[in-house]
């Protein structure tokens, strides 16, 4: 319950100790505000700041890459996505399909663009589902209100991340407009076309089955079910 109220301390006070050191229009002039930052309080140790953003990027790195390679997983084991996600190493017991499918697709994301432009399209994709998710609860928080909630938080505040994520969503279309935005959204709506016939109404493909017996033997993994044999 303390760490989520703790990280956000830090990252307000990291924010109040640049306004102190540097007025706004040098913060947006800087190319990047915490070496700007450390240059102008460090002198010879300015080289700390860059340290410390690459060490905590690693880390960052590190704790996505075992979040969403198990995300993947989760959503696998759900029948959300293929099976070969959902199976592990027979070995080491990682879901290495999750983790390699998800490189990829960091991978093909990185090929992409600019680093501006991946975070201004993730962002604005990422608060799309935020605030479904938003609206989701509070409509269950009614429709189900008996319903067994491992968490609950007050209502109040899914509505307030529901405000926000509708400002975020609808806000840089009007402050800057452009088609990539379109895009997102339609990118959002085709996962319909593969929801519908293979998620809903649960077919398979016949080719899959050999695709998935191909993967298996190659990346040595196994599904959970199948676990205890090798124990």
């Amino acid at each position: 319950m303390i760490g989520i109220p703790l990280v956000t301390l830090c990252y307000a006070l990291i924010n109040i100790s640049y306004l102190a050191a540097m007025s706004p229009t040098e913060m947006i002039e800087s190319e990047a505000v915490a070496v700007t930052f450390g240059h102008r309080i460090l002198g010879a140790l300015a080289w700390l700041m860059p340290l410390s953003v690459t060490i905590s990027t690693f880390g960052s790195a590190n704790g996505t890459l075992f979040a969403a390679g198990r995300l993947c997983f989760a959503a696998s084991r759900e029948g959300h996505l293929l099976d070969i996600l959902s199976y592990v190493h027979v070995r080491r017991l990682t879901p290495s399909p999750g983790l390699i499918f998800h490189s990829l697709i960091a991978a093909a994301m990185v090929s992409y663009g600019t680093i501006d432009s991946l975070i201004d399209f993730f962002s604005f994709t990422a608060w799309i589902f935020y605030g479904c998710s938003m609206f989701a609860l509070i409509v269950m928080r009614y429709t189900k209100p008996n319903y067994p909630r491992p968490y609950k938080v007050p209502i109040i505040i899914p509505y307030v991340v529901l405000i926000i994520s509708i400002y975020l969503v609808i806000g840089p279309i009007i402050d800057k407009p452009q088609i990539e935005y379109l895009y997102a959204v339609l990118f959002i709506l085709a996962g319909l076309i593969f929801y519908i016939p293979f998620v809903k109404y649960g077919m398979t493909p016949r080719f899959m089955e050999k695709v998935t017996l191909f993967l298996q033997l190659l990346l040595e993994v196994v599904p959970t079910s199948t676990m205890g044999m090798f124990d």
